[in-house]
């Protein structure tokens, strides 16, 4: 669930500047336009962060600050003002706030602060609740689950946490691989530091690279000032690359170098920036079969493979389900400011009959579903039964590893997600060329789903957008050649 902020100002069009930046970076927001209401939202939502102007009437931001840590002393407050001085700075910090921020600031700088401020939190009440006794010290914080696969994983979590090299987390849609790379980086040395992330699948290649390695003024249409890279952002602490495998070939040499050396420069610029950033990785897909398909480089899969994870899905753990259940039930109650729900025994054993291809993620739609719509503080296995989705007929196409000794998929069929199923595979003649097979598939594959594209790009392990610009090409390709 999202870090809630809680941003505070008497001029609403900064109110809402702020609260845009912020919830674009993932955050969930409330705002407050001076310190008396401040006051009544920390109490009711209990926010992870606060970030406040520190000239406001009636109740100033340095007094708001003592008020706030009266009640929660581990509550990082951060100070912003226009009018900011040295003297300012200085009396903010010894008054306990956790940073200070000077208007006009850029967005990356404020998410930068408030990334620190709310892992700064999460660490603080992790301490405290070590030290009370009320944390297990046999298990991540931020993991729920005590199968033996769970152990397993919080043990490899526990043992990569503490190094610098690069890990590849892979598992199937839903398993929770961020919430992993944000424990291995909550529990790193450089947990002190940012730890940003970037959706390799949701942007074109021309803005990926700028998004990871920057741009410099002027360096295409539309870049009418600087921008530094999450790279450069990222500098000392830790970069999450989620769907790694979406990313082109040309960013995939410009990666590998900035793995290895240390050094990239921005778009545009002859400058080498070089900077310290821990790279973690995730992938549904088996990148193995990507390598051999020749879709991903294999110096960068070694490079990236230095540490890996493979997450189980949830019908290899279904003695968490009740467990998992539970706590997101308990976390929708606490959102919603009443007593959670609870299961009925024989909701609880539908669900784990339930095969969950959306893993821990559908689990948790669910029920915050049934936590919302069910009428009484049980929650009855028919209210939930229409939700579960019943699997159509298909061939199970799971990859086997290269590493047992058996042959990877061919090429030319994409490799599915982790566990996932295609439907049966359409006949292949001994001599069709690569992309006629390709293409094939892809076009029987979406025939299946009845043309939907996301159901399509999920079963063959692709992207959306890799989808489409395939099924473009070949669009223009079949009108050139009616107009031949």
């Amino acid at each position: 669930m999202s870090s809630k902020i809680l941003v505070v100002d008497d001029k609403q069009i900064m109110r809402d500047s702020v609260a845009a930046t912020l919830q674009r970076a993932g955050f969930a927001v409330v705002t407050a336009s001076d310190g008396k209401a401040a006051l009544k939202q920390a109490g009711k939502h209990r926010p992870a962060a606060v970030i406040t102007d520190l000239r406001m009437p009636e109740m100033d931001g340095l007094s708001l600050l003592t008020e706030l840590r009266a009640v929660d002393p581990s509550l990082p407050v951060v100070l912003m003002t226009a009018y900011g001085t040295v003297s300012d700075a200085v009396a903010a910090m010894q008054q306990g706030a956790f940073d200070f921020v000077q208007k006009p600031f850029e967005g990356d700088q404020l998410v930068m602060v408030v990334r620190r401020a709310v892992q700064h939190r999460e660490l603080t009440n992790e301490n405290e609740a070590l030290r009370t006794g009320g944390a297990r010290t046999d298990a991540v914080p931020s993991l729920v689950g005590k199968s033996t696969e769970m152990r397993r994983l919080a043990q490899q979590i526990h043992q990569v946490a503490n190094s610098s090299g690069t890990v590849l987390i892979a598992g199937e849609s839903g398993t929770g691989k961020e919430v992993v790379a944000r424990t291995i980086h909550a529990h790193s040395p450089r947990r002190d530091n940012v730890m940003l992330c970037v959706n390799c699948a949701a942007l074109s290649s021309s803005l990926l690279e700028s998004e990871l390695f920057g741009h410099e003024r002027g360096a295409f249409t539309g870049a009418d000032q600087l921008r530094k890279g999450r790279f450069e952002l990222a500098d000392g602490g830790t970069l999450l690359l989620d769907e790694i495998s979406e990313i082109s070939p040309t960013l995939q040499a410009k990666l590998l170098r900035v793995l290895q050396e240390g050094q990239f420069e921005r778009v545009g610029s002859s400058t080498t920036l070089s900077v310290d950033v821990r790279v973690l990785a995730t992938t549904n897909r088996d990148l193995r079969f990507s390598v051999a398909s020749g879709q991903f480089r294999q110096d960068l899969y070694y490079r990236l493979n230095v540490l890996p994870i493979e997450l189980p899905p949830l019908r290899d753990r279904t003695e968490d389900i009740p467990l998992l259940a539970e706590h997101f039930l308990a976390t929708v109650a606490m959102r919603e400011g009443r007593e959670p729900r609870r299961l009925e025994p024989q909701a609880v054993a539908l669900l784990k009959e339930y095969p969950w291809p959306g893993n821990v993620r559908e689990l948790q739609n669910i029920c915050e579903r049934a936590s919302v719509l069910t009428r009484s503080g049980l929650i009855k296995p028919d209210l939930i039964q229409p939700w579960l989705q019943t699997p159509g007929p298909s061939a199970p196409t799971t990859p086997v590893p290269v590493s047992q000794g058996h042959a990877p998929t061919p090429i030319g069929h994409a490799a599915p997600p982790h566990g996932q199923e295609l439907p049966p595979r359409v006949a292949e003649g001994p001599v069709r060329a690569l992309e006629e097979v390709e293409r094939a598939q892809i076009m029987y594959t979406l025939n299946y789903f009845s043309g939907n594209r996301q159901k399509t790009a999920k079963a063959l392990g692709i992207g959306v957008r890799t989808l489409g610009l395939k099924l473009k090409k070949w669009k223009e390709q079949q009108l050139i050649a009616q107009s031949a």
